[in-house]
């Protein structure tokens, strides 16, 4: 451990925060202007600081980045002198998916947190060999893709099989510290008395469990299930985990019950409880139309994100769900509510056969999907034209995919969504006395023809900026990625961090 190591983390996530935060600012004032030229009077600009800015300037990342060589020299005498400790984190309370719960993130101090981030790669660099390897979460040299490659593949080739789906009550809250501290010294994990110190230093502030929030609570996770991952790999069963979500498979009914057995063993010992209300239990996994010697039978799977049978990988229907809502809102941001405004701005009227809301809500819904691509460059990729994309929108989250036929029913859908936001405009424009903008484009277009007319028309002399996005086109594309660079330069960086 040198200066120049802990100076080099600390600016690095800094910078990476003060990054995250410009972003975040431009795009608010990208909205602020484009809100100006469409309502009147338009809502006011807000701009939000983090509450934990406030507590302390060592939460601010521009703070940081100018005192970054005088912290980090404080800290590192502090290491060098066994007195460094973490000060107390910021708590942050979220809500879970359904809205009903929530649960507590733990926001250390930028420098703490360029600490944590630092041992977490020293014990990952040195112990990742001891993981099992259906372990996936938090690690370089496994991700979410490969678990869900892992289990496709298993599914496809085994037309019935026993699956296992349980989940845990707060998984990182509730990891006894006994049990977490017995693991350092068991299991051929090496672990410095140094380093063990400051694991306590960053438990200190918790009576019970790891802060989720930090880096170094994603190795401690791994460290936890270490047991629990042997026992299966023993037993011949076939899982993958990635951090508390786990799915079990065998084709040996016996086995798949013991699977049970060790989890009950595991959480008694580690003192995390199932959550066995969200927990699926054992069930048949197989094709339809064939004989089930158990009630509790399915065709598919869901494991983080994704919709797993034998026939396909899909998108799971929540994270479907999530997508359409987003679109809607694109749709409904841009085409619908300026016009239920009190006031509107001529230039929200649309004349002369264009349409700016109708294609800023079609570029918008593009960058969701295809990031910073276009038509053309995903046109020019199929056909060998191009050699290479990134893909950073949000279909590089599912580089897996092989159910096409549910990519052309989400392009259905798009197409008929767009067809009603359309009529459903022209209807508040015929309300305000503007019918005669009604009959030129886009309000003349059906489903006949919104695909072709949208694909050719025109803007300054370019072609393809109206064109309606499409979901298995991009998927065409990132198929093709996959194929012939792999999963990791397909895949957007940000999928190995599952939240969806």
């Amino acid at each position: 451990m040198e200066l120049k190591d802990i100076e080099r983390h600390i600016l690095s996530l800094a910078e990476r925060k003060a990054t995250e935060y410009h972003k975040y600012h431009n795009a608010i004032e990208i909205l602020n202007q484009r809100d100006k030229r469409r309502i009147s009077p338009p809502p006011m600009k807000k701009i939000y600081v983090p509450k934990e800015w406030n507590v302390d300037k060592k939460y601010n990342p521009f703070f940081v980045i100018k005192h970054h060589k005088k912290i980090a020299k404080s800290i590192f005498h502090k290491l060098i002198n066994g007195t460094y400790k973490p000060f107390p984190p910021y708590k942050k309370t979220i809500s879970k998916k359904d809205k009903r719960k929530s649960r507590d993130i733990y926001i250390f101090q930028i420098p703490d947190e360029a600490i944590s981030h630092y041992f977490y790669e020293r014990l990952l660099s040195k112990n990742k060999h001891r993981f099992s390897s259906f372990s996936y979460a938090y690690r370089n040299d496994r991700n979410v893709h490969y678990a869900i490659q892992d289990i496709a593949l298993d599914l496809k080739d085994n037309p019935r099989l026993f699956v296992a789906e349980f989940d845990f009550k707060d998984f990182f809250g509730s990891i006894s510290k006994e049990y977490l501290t017995s693991q350092f010294n068991s299991n051929g994990f090496l672990i410095s008395d140094f380093e063990k110190k400051i694991i306590s230093s960053f438990l200190y502030h918790f009576e019970q469990g790891i802060p989720q929030g930090t880096s170094i609570s994603l190795f401690l996770a791994n460290l936890a299930c270490w047991s629990l991952d042997k026992k299966l790999e023993s037993e011949g069963l076939r899982f993958a985990r990635y951090a508390d979500d786990t799915v079990i498979w065998s084709n040996d009914y016996n086995k798949i019950c013991k699977s049970f057995v060790f989890i009950e063993q595991f959480s008694k010992e580690a003192g995390i409880k199932i959550n066995y209300s969200k927990s699926e239990g054992i069930s048949l996994l197989s094709k339809s139309g064939l004989p089930a010697e158990i009630s509790v039978n399915k065709e598919a799977i869901e494991f983080l994100g994704y919709k797993l049978s034998s026939d396909s990988i899909g998108i799971k229907p929540q994270s479907v769900a999530k997508i359409k809502k987003n679109i809607s809102y694109i749709l409904y941001k841009n085409m619908i509510q300026p016009l239920k405004k009190p006031t509107l701005v001529s230039l929200t009227i649309p004349n002369n056969d264009k349409d700016p809301a109708f294609l800023s809500s079609v570029m918008q819904i593009r960058r969701y999907l295809y990031g910073n691509l276009n038509e053309q460059m995903l046109q020019n990729y199929l056909n060998g034209s191009y050699k290479r994309l990134n893909f950073k929108g949000l279909m590089s989250f599912y580089p897996l995919l092989d159910d096409e036929e549910q990519m052309i029913e989400l392009d259905r859908w798009l197409v008929s969504t767009v067809l009603q936001v359309i009529k459903k405009r022209k209807e508040l424009l015929d309300k305000r006395g503007y019918s005669y903008s009604t009959k030129q484009f886009p309000f003349t277009l059906d489903s006949g023809s919104i695909i072709g007319q949208c694909r050719t028309k025109r803007v300054d002399g370019k072609k393809g900026l109206y064109a309606i996005p499409s979901f298995a086109r991009i998927f065409r594309a990132i198929q093709e990625k996959v194929i012939t660079e792999g999963i990791e330069k397909t895949m957007d960086p940000k999928s190995n961090w599952y939240d969806y």
